[in-house]
């Protein structure tokens, strides 16, 4: 078993065994074990008590984060000629369609999000064995496949997010950096956990949310107090 460093030694002083904390006290905690040299992510996992197995029981959704997660996403909207002005007004990085298919056929995916039109999902369905897998098939669900175009776009540059349990009853993801001050961790980190809440399947029983932890980038996991978040 490898050694402890220095720097984790001083983290795992820092969280006290078997406690769960508030929201807000694990909003400065996180902050306080990471000793990374470059501005870490702060996520959160929450572990649900429903069966991701039954259809009435997936939990999946979007939320807009009140300061954004603090990673500049690379939006390309597959749109037609008409919205393009609109989506690069709205801040798209890359606008335009078969030429951007193409791109993707011959393996290009240097990109975080995929915003497209109903009218031109038929040419993009193609392109699900190269998207799939990444996670960047447009998704009516999630919002990327609308005829609003600039709007979506720009929701996902202020900080969009769309998240769904995974087969073990998990939702992870990232709500911010290290570099985000407490209150702005803790903010983002309520409005995911009630936006969660408000998803509740009326099928699931027993307790809800099972258990809550925050870390950052190679950080120990903070176990949160699912008591401490104003429901």
């Amino acid at each position: 078993m490898s050694k402890l460093t220095k720097k984790q030694k001083l983290a795992a002083e820092k969280i006290e065994p078997g406690k769960y904390y508030s929201l807000e006290e694990a909003s400065s905690l996180v902050k306080e074990i990471t000793f990374t040299n470059f501005n870490a992510s702060v996520d959160i996992d929450i572990r649900l008590g429903v069966d991701p197995r039954k259809a009435n029981q997936m939990v999946r959704g979007v939320v807009t984060l009140p300061h954004g997660t603090g990673k500049e996403v690379r939006v390309l909207a597959l749109c037609t000629p008409d919205k393009e002005a609109e989506a690069k007004e709205a801040g798209a990085d890359y606008v335009g369609l078969d030429e951007y298919i193409d791109k993707i056929k011959g393996g290009w995916t240097d990109i975080d999000v995929i915003i497209t039109m109903p009218s031109v999902m038929g040419k993009i369905g193609a392109l699900g064995r190269v998207l799939g897998p990444r996670g960047l098939m447009p998704n009516p669900k999630s919002g990327t496949v609308t005829n609003e175009v600039g709007n979506a776009v720009k929701e996902v540059k202020s900080g969009k997010i769309d998240f769904k349990v995974d087969k073990t009853g998990i939702i992870h993801t990232s709500i911010g950096k290290v570099s985000f001050d407490p209150k702005q961790i803790q903010e983002n980190a309520r409005e995911f956990i009630n936006t969660i809440i408000r998803l509740k399947p009326s099928s699931a029983k027993g307790t809800y949310l099972k258990s809550i932890h925050i870390s950052s980038t190679m950080s120990a996991g903070i176990k949160i107090d699912p008591k401490s978040v104003d429901f």
